[in-house]
């Protein structure tokens, strides 16, 4: 009944097992993500360097190891916990985790400099209290807010956008900055993205992969290079896997990377192995 709705009005459905099974999958999963919070819950960091390989940043990224079902992929449970609220436990417990890490590594010549980022789901983000959430983590922590970035998709970004910025600006003047997670494969306007106080934009990895034989997805990743440069933000390419794309990539003026060339995501013991070898 509930798919019948979602599909909409004037047509006609008939019931089939797959539903079902779906269903009770779904039910599953969810009952599975409750107890898992947050004590199967894991962070990896995927660092982020320039073409000289040095190392500015890294993207906390969640991973979900179930005692029975090992590894459970994002891609399976973040829309799951989106539509059930279950995102919000997470969110919270992902910015604690990263502020607590920023926090040790302040004093580590290795690590003081990163920035992490983190990705926000449209939930959190749309709460009224997010800002207060947000620097409530950060002073309970004590870590920099200046080392911190907040990474947020174009969907969100399309409604209500003054009261997106205003949440922008309000945690930008403590020093938190924001970057544009997966551009061009949402709505990509150019008049939200003028208004709205962006430090960074990210190329999505779906441009990267193709763009030593696609002509259109180079045609895009230099456009979005310009763009980023004229707009005075910092542009990132993320998916980074070979050496002849970090070469076109920086001839086309773009200086930061992320992907597998430099270091895939691992837990922080591996990562911190990582830095020393970069």
């Amino acid at each position: 009944m509930f798919q019948a709705k979602h599909s909409g009005r004037d047509k006609i459905h008939f019931f089939n097992e797959d539903m079902q099974t779906a269903l009770e999958q779904r039910v599953q999963m969810e009952n599975w993500l409750r107890l898992a919070i947050p004590e199967q819950l894991r962070l990896v960091y995927q660092l982020q360097a320039d073409q000289q390989k040095r190392v500015f940043g890294a993207e906390a990224l969640i991973r979900w190891h179930h005692p029975e079902q090992g590894l459970i992929s994002p891609a399976s449970f973040i829309p799951l916990a989106e539509t059930t609220g279950l995102i919000l436990p997470i969110g919270r417990w992902v910015l604690e985790s990263v502020c607590r890490q920023l926090k040790e590594w302040e004093n580590n010549g290795l690590t003081q400099h990163l920035i992490v980022s983190v990705n926000v789901s449209a939930t959190q983000f749309q709460q009224d209290n997010f800002v207060d959430q947000v620097l409530d983590v950060v002073d309970q922590t004590g870590t920099r807010p200046d080392r911190l970035k907040l990474e947020l998709t174009e969907s969100m970004l399309i409604e209500n956008t003054e009261a997106t910025i205003a949440k922008m600006n309000a945690l930008k003047e403590k020093g938190i900055s924001f970057s544009l997670d997966d551009f061009g494969t949402g709505y990509s306007s150019l008049s939200y993205l003028k208004q709205l106080p962006l430090d960074q934009i990210k190329i999505d990895q779906s441009f990267i992969r193709d763009i030593l034989t696609d002509p259109n997805d180079a045609a895009i990743v230099r456009t979005i290079i310009a763009l980023g440069r004229t707009l005075g933000l910092n542009v990132v390419a993320e998916g980074v896997e070979t050496g002849r794309q970090l070469d076109l990539l920086s001839a086309y003026g773009c200086y930061n990377f992320q992907g597998y060339l430099f270091g895939k995501p691992v837990a922080v013991d591996e990562f911190m192995q990582q830095l020393l070898k970069n």
